[in-house]
């Protein structure tokens, strides 16, 4: 309601100019899509928050024991994404046994506490597999669409229904290009609005359509032959991605409707 804020005359945020500012907000747009979840899809929707807490929650973790390591074990290197791997954690451990002190103590508590949200969180990406599976299966035969980013496509959306099409989705999630034309040049400007979860959930499956080859490969290949930089022909698959997941995701809600797999929109 920011905009909406800075057009009335009464200056500053609270309750009561937030619910003025919805109010009008609601009286001049029409038909401004109601977001709901309910049921399994909000299901989907805590779950998917609560791995990225945990997540946040071990990164953090980490980057502390990791300068606990520095002193304690100088010489020792961890291989990438080591302190997710529990053969890595245990290896660690056992090197902790040989110290003694208050650092070496916290140092194995944080090495416990990574076994311990790792387990967690492998836990909840089965759960989300199994769930999102039965909640959106057309989405997860799209290409490069696997099971976290069908499950935050699900959870972010909060019913594709509420969108009268493609073009209404795409504007949701910051993949539509906006129009800044004057008189008769025609052009447009990158959307930085938009819900970026969506937005970067697109992203992900865009790249990983484009290692694997394929049609985004050849569609992006024809963008730069046409003078696109590549950030702008990415950009644009993301935005015929968005029009393939909103008819994948009307379809899961419509029923569990079979359909081939698609390499790129």
């Amino acid at each position: 309601m920011g905009t909406a804020r800075r057009s009335g005359r009464e200056p500053g945020k609270s309750d009561s100019i937030d619910a003025v500012a919805v109010a009008r907000a609601a009286l001049r747009e029409k038909h401004l899509p109601v977001a709901q979840l309910e049921g399994k899809a909000r299901e989907l929707k805590l779950l998917v928050d609560h791995r990225e807490d945990l997540i946040g929650e071990r990164t953090r973790i980490q980057n502390r024991l990791i300068w606990r390591l520095h002193e304690l074990e100088p010489g020792l290197k961890l291989p990438p994404r080591g302190l997710v791997r529990q053969v890595v954690l245990t290896e660690v451990r056992a090197r902790l046994q040989r110290h003694r002190g208050t650092l070496a103590e916290i140092a194995r508590d944080e090495v416990v506490a990574l076994l311990a949200l790792t387990k967690s969180v492998k836990e909840l990406e089965r759960r989300l597999e199994a769930l999102v599976a039965e909640q959106a299966p057309n989405l997860l035969r799209l290409q490069g669409c696997g099971a976290l980013s069908a499950a935050k496509l699900v959870a972010e959306t909060a019913d594709v229904r509420r969108f009268r099409s493609a073009a209404a989705f795409a504007m949701h999630n910051g993949t539509a290009p906006i129009p800044v034309s004057s008189g008769n040049h025609q052009r447009h400007r990158l959307n930085r609005g938009g819900n970026r979860q969506l937005n970067a959930a697109l992203h992900r499956i865009a790249i990983t359509q484009l290692r694997l080859g394929g049609a985004a490969k050849l569609y992006v290949a024809r963008r730069l032959s046409n003078g696109n930089t590549k950030t702008e022909a990415i950009r644009a698959l993301r935005r015929q991605l968005s029009d393939e997941v909103y008819r994948r995701l009307r379809l899961d809600a419509q029923g569990p409707i079979a359909m081939p797999n698609a390499e790129a929109a």
